[in-house]
Parts: C-alpha cells; structure tokens; sequence
C-alpha cells in the first residue's frame, strides 16, 4: 500500500517502502540506538544473503490521511530508556510528517533489548 495526499501542486503518492527507509534512517540515527531490529521473517532470512538491510524495524501503517509508525529497536546500556524513546518518538514523528506532508497520529517505540 502507498501513501496518498493531494494538494495545490497535485496527487502525490509515496511508496511504504520509502517512508520506511526514511523512519528507519532518522530512528538509527538516534542517540541511544545501537541497532534496529526487523519483527517479519523475510527480512532476517534476507540479512543471512547480505540483501539490502534499509527499512528495517520499521512497521508503517496508513489509515486515512493519518500514519501509525511501530519502531523496534536495541538500546545501548546505561542510556535512560524512557528518554530515548521520547526523543525517538518524536524525531521519527517529525521526519515523516516533514517528508510525506502527512499527520503521523502516532509512533510506537518497542525496546527489544539492551545492548553494550
């Protein structure tokens, strides 16, 4: 499925697959992160074959003209779990919205773990 809006400059439709790459970019690039980790099968069977690991541990799901954004990532040790994931919440909230033009209505961060 694809993201659909339309404005003064016309239709424009942007694939899931880039709205991924784009929440998975800003979510790695979060203090705190050490590592995203995919929930579908695919993409771990796909990472033993060195295929391509952007978008993953990122769910979009589009209802409307609004987004719902799951995120699952590692954290690293020390590091206020609460905090980051606030501060991860938001980054990758106001990414997307500033990328699609879209409401993201809400970004759900799940810690799969802590890492060192």
């Amino acid at each position: 499925m694809s993201l659909s809006t339309l404005n003064r400059f016309g239709k424009i439709t942007i694939s899931d697959e880039a709205v991924r790459l784009v929440a998975s970019h800003t979510a790695a690039e979060c203090y705190g992160v050490v590592d995203l980790v995919s929930k579908r099968f695919s993409d771990n069977v796909g990472q033993l074959f060195n295929k391509n690991k952007l978008g993953k541990g990122v769910s979009v799901q589009t209802v409307g003209d609004a987004m719902y954004v799951e995120v699952f990532v590692i954290l690293k040790v020390g590091v206020n779990v609460d905090a980051v994931k606030k501060s991860l919440s938001d980054a990758v909230r106001f990414s997307l919205e500033t990328f699609t033009g879209m409401r993201v209505k809400r970004v759900h961060v799940n810690v799969l773990g802590i890492r060192v």
